[in-house]
């Protein structure tokens, strides 16, 4: 057995009160250990329960099967989705419908919300479903297998963010629609987790250089500061967030980033959907990539720097990342999701998680202006900043 955090365990006594409903946890608050402990309730209130996880990417339900598995026993499981996994994995209805009706005893099934219509065309009835990072099933083509679960599709239905997608238009969908999403069943605040330790508060840095008006700026501008900005810090374990494939390409194969890196005593990685995981300028496989990582983010003594587009936004635990740098500007949720990257404890004792924009484009401005908007209203006020569709 597993031992709850308090804002963890009034989730759970929520979920136990409800039957459909909305979950707002910050990232780093443990979202994950309230679907396993409903979970775990179900299975021992049953012998032949059916339970689906629903993930934004198959990276995502790739972990979350990894920390649910620590916990379950005797439990069959089932991947749809089309990445590789130890276990029996298809995206095909008939053999879903197949597996639920011939496979014995309580089962688990992980999806992503671009696989989960193929359980619906299985006809499968759920007894629980767990939406992750539950922004993304607002999205159009992810919304009508959203609200057939959240209906006849289902007995229970959860959904969890730390930053909800509503809607002030008829037109299309928002986690405002209480017919789908339910009310909101619990919300915990991020000074609440900072209060109770869970997680630490995010400190704002603005690196201000030199304005570059050009519409194309130069890679060897970017080379450079973002290498006077990491001179800067004195930290070892650094995420990246640029703001196109292109720029990441450029840096690394158009200038002389990595060797400055490396003469600086930095191992580098990165990985976005054009150029596939890289890990000190060799191609990697994705596992490969995520298991360097997180070895790397538990060795106290090892200095790296990260770039990305957006793949490790969301849901991803890399718990040891001390500062994100911000070279591109970002919706609310993406913010609000790449802040909680670098606002994990982990293992070393960190007392905030730095976020440092450098000031050197309009795009630079602009994110200072958003970046901060998201911490005074977050992570001071408490308050919720959700996403706002209007037309």
């Amino acid at each position: 057995m597993f031992k709850l955090r308090p804002h963890q365990q009034r989730a759970c006594d929520a979920m136990a009160q409800n039957v459909r409903g909305t979950v707002l946890i910050p990232t780093g608050g443990g979202k994950t250990m309230c679907m396993i402990s409903n979970c775990t309730d179900t299975f021992q209130d049953t012998t032949d329960a059916l339970i689906v996880v629903v993930a934004p990417r198959i990276l995502l339900a790739q972990q979350l099967c990894s920390e649910f598995m620590e916990h379950l026993t005797n439990v069959s499981v089932l991947h749809v989705h089309s990445g590789e996994t130890q276990y029996f994995s298809t995206t095909n209805p008939k053999q879903i419908s197949k597996w639920t009706k011939y496979v014995k005893g309580n089962k688990i099934i992980f999806t992503t919300y671009h696989s989960l219509h193929r359980i619906q065309e299985a006809e499968v009835h759920v007894n629980t479903i767990y939406f992750d990072e539950a922004h993304n099933s607002v999205q159009r083509q992810f919304f009508p297998p959203t609200e057939h679960y959240s209906s006849e599709g289902s007995d229970k239905c959860f959904f969890f963010t730390a930053t909800r997608k509503t809607s002030v238009t008829i037109n299309k969908p928002g986690m405002n629609d209480a017919e789908v999403y339910g009310n909101v069943i619990c919300r915990v605040s991020a000074p609440e987790l900072v209060k109770g330790g869970y997680i630490v508060p995010p400190k704002v840095s603005v690196k201000k250089m030199d304005m570059v008006n050009d519409k194309f700026i130069h890679p060897n501008v970017d080379c450079g500061n973002v290498l006077e900005t990491i001179d800067d810090q004195d930290i070892k374990k650094i995420l990246v967030c640029v703001k196109t494939s292109k720029q990441l390409i450029n840096l690394m194969s158009h200038t002389d980033f990595s060797q400055q890196l490396k003469a600086r005593g930095y191992s580098f990685l990165y990985i976005t959907s054009k150029t596939g995981a890289v890990v000190d300028g060799k191609k990697v496989n994705r596992e490969q990539f995520f298991t360097t990582l997180n070895t790397w983010g538990k060795d106290p003594s090892k200095k790296f720097v990260v770039l990305h587009r957006s793949i490790l936004s969301e849901g991803i635990n890399v718990s040891e990342l001390e500062a994100v740098i911000f070279l591109r500007n970002m919706s609310v949720i993406e913010m609000t999701q790449t802040i909680g990257r670098v606002v994990r404890t982990g293992s070393q004792s960190k007392t905030f998680g730095l976020c440092i924009v450098p000031v050197y484009s309009k795009v630079g401005i602009a994110t200072e202006k958003a970046l901060q908007n998201v911490v005074d209203t977050v992570f001071q006020k408490g308050e919720m900043l959700d996403s706002v569709v209007r037309k």
